[in-house]
Formats: C-alpha cells, sequence, structure tokens
C-alpha cells in the first residue's frame, strides 16, 4: 500500500469535491489527520483502552485485573472470577473528531480458565481501522498466570480498498508476593504487517511491576519497547479515596505525557474517565463503563479472596 500517493490523491479529491467549502480550519483538521494516517499509522494516535489503564499512563501491564487487560496483558484475565464487559470511548484524540476511537471487551470466566471477547474501531468515513480480539487465560496455582490472544486488524481506506492480517499477543502475570505483581506482554509475536511495508502493526514488548501499598493503594510501573523506537518509561499510581472513588495519576515519556483520572464505583458499575496532555498537541479525554456480574467487594478485594491473598 503506497500511502504517499495515497496522501496526494486524498488531497486532490478534497479539493475538488463538494469539501472544498469547508473552512480553513476544518481543512487544516483533515490535513493533519491524514498526515497522522499516512505517516504514524503503527501509532495510530491511540493508547490501549480503556479509561483507567490511561490515566495511570498505560503502567498496568502487571496489574491487569479488570476486562480490558484483554487488550494490554490477556494473562490477567484469570484473576477476575466474575462476568464483565467494557465499553471505551474517546471521542476526539488531540481535538480530532477524525481520530475518535471505541473499544468493547467481554469476559466470561470458566473453571478451565478464562476466555474474553473484543473489538475496536479508529477513523473516519476516509479512512478506518477495525480489530477483532479473541483471548484465553490460565490460573496456576493462583500465583502464575499465562495468557494468549488472537487479533485481526484491517484497514479501510476509501477509493483504496482494504487490507487486513492476523497478528498473536502472549503475556505473562506471576505473584512475587501477595502484594507484589511482575507483568510482561508482547504484541504482534509473529510480526503481521498490513500492506507491502514491514511493521505496519508494531511489535511491542512491555514488563512492569505493580505493588499494592495499601488494599487501596497502587503503584504501578513499566517499560514498554516499540522495537522500531526508544523505550517509554511508564508510571501510575491508583488510590480509592474512600470506597466508591477513585483517583489516578501517571506519568511517561517517549512520548512525554501526563496522564490523571477518576473511577465511580457502584453496585455493578464502574464509570471511569481519564485525560492525558501531548507537549504539542494539548489534552485528550476519553471515558468508559465497566458493568461487573457477580463481583463482591472492591475489585481488590475481590481478587484477594479468589486467590486466597492476604
Amino acid at each position: 500500500m503506497d500511502f504517499s500517493i495515497f496522501f496526494v490523491d486524498l488531497i486532490y479529491e478534497f479539493r475538488f469535491t463538494d469539501s472544498i467549502n469547508f473552512l480553513l480550519h476544518d481543512m487544516q483538521r483533515f490535513l493533519l489527520s491524514v498526515i497522522l494516517f499516512c505517516f504514524s499509522i503503527a501509532a495510530i494516535a491511540q493508547y490501549n483502552p480503556g479509561a483507567r489503564q490511561i490515566s495511570l499512563a498505560n503502567s498496568d501491564v502487571a496489574l491487569a485485573n479488570d476486562v480490558f487487560t484483554l487488550f494490554n496483558n490477556p494473562a490477567g484475565l484469570s484473576q477476575i472470577n466474575w462476568r464483565e464487559v467494557g465499553v471505551y470511548y474517546s471521542p476526539a484524540p488531540f481535538g480530532l473528531t477524525e481520530l475518535a476511537n471505541g473499544y468493547v471487551a467481554y469476559l466470561e470466566p470458566f473453571s478451565f480458565g478464562s476466555i474474553a471477547a473484543g473489538g475496536s474501531t479508529y477513523g473516519f468515513d476516509l479512512y478506518r481501522e477495525s480489530k477483532v480480539i479473541l483471548g484465553y487465560s490460565y490460573n496456576y496455582g493462583n500465583l502464575f498466570f499465562l495468557g494468549l490472544s488472537v487479533n485481526y486488524h484491517s484497514v479501510s481506506i476509501k477509493n483504496y480498498g482494504s487490507s487486513g492480517a492476523f497478528y498473536i499477543n502472549t503475556g505473562i502475570l506471576a505473584y512475587i508476593l501477595d502484594n507484589f505483581r511482575w507483568g510482561f506482554h508482547v504484541s504482534n509475536i509473529n510480526r503481521a504487517s498490513i500492506g507491502n511495508d514491514d511493521d505496519q502493526i508494531p511489535m511491542i514488548l512491555t514488563t512492569g511491576f505493580s505493588y499494592n501499598l495499601l488494599n487501596n493503594f497502587s503503584l504501578n510501573f513499566s517499560l514498554e519497547k516499540d522495537i522500531r523506537y526508544n523505550p517509554s518509561v511508564q508510571f501510575g499510581i491508583e488510590y480509592d479515596i474512600i470506597e466508591y472513588l477513585s483517583l489516578r495519576i501517571g506519568a511517561s515519556n517517549e512520548p512525554s505525557r501526563f496522564t490523571t483520572g477518576i473511577g465511580i464505583n457502584y453496585s455493578i458499575f464502574s464509570l471511569d474517565y481519564s485525560l492525558f496532555t501531548h507537549p504539542d498537541l494539548g489534552l485528550t479525554h476519553q471515558a468508559g463503563i465497566i458493568l461487573s456480574f457477580g463481583k463482591d467487594g472492591s475489585r481488590t478485594e475481590a481478587i484477594n479472596k479468589y486467590l486466597n491473598l492476604k
């Protein structure tokens, strides 16, 4: 797929159709989105979902304890012995509605492990990416967890058709102590790509630790390495200040960003909001909701009880 030709032709189409009547501001937004698509398709201007994870600067590879861990480290799925459904949406990353993205995920625990399925969509009418994912996690003695997910990632460009590829993610989660965990995740372990260019779907390695200083206070650290770029150091703190309210903050480099967010937890509902900064493009907002069926108490308390942790 020749993205430079796509870029020129797309501008030509923009200039000689009804879009000529767009305001200059809209044109700038359009061209910026096209530039992001053409020259940063692998990064996709997105971070893994959901809102909780983003508010922790995606430092959650060893926390991995809600339905969205399907995307971030599937090994953590079998920490959860209740059914969960999650929806996440970012309406205008960097102020551009053309970059809107949404995710959905479903988790079902079984005696032989946990199975989860999900999907995502990203983009607008001229350019759209979609992904379908199926994951599995197995619990070894409540201390060691293995996970695997199979993804189908497709790209559709107006007047240029569509293409797609299958790729595999794998992850590990281990309890070193009852309150101290190590996680490891590899995305696109088979080095799949879309089109004729290599690494259009990036291969990313992530490892990190999570420490529960208290049952309601966790420290999270991870190191992420896209094989094409410098490693990114990520750090996040989550504090359940009261039973129904969680506060979160995080930071990372490569790229430099600061994140924050809140969670409201009531009955089966967990409502999450987060935002992160970009040094040049400003703030990005996102929100999500998770429905937990059969969870007793807070998330940490329920997992500790299930895994017989102190």
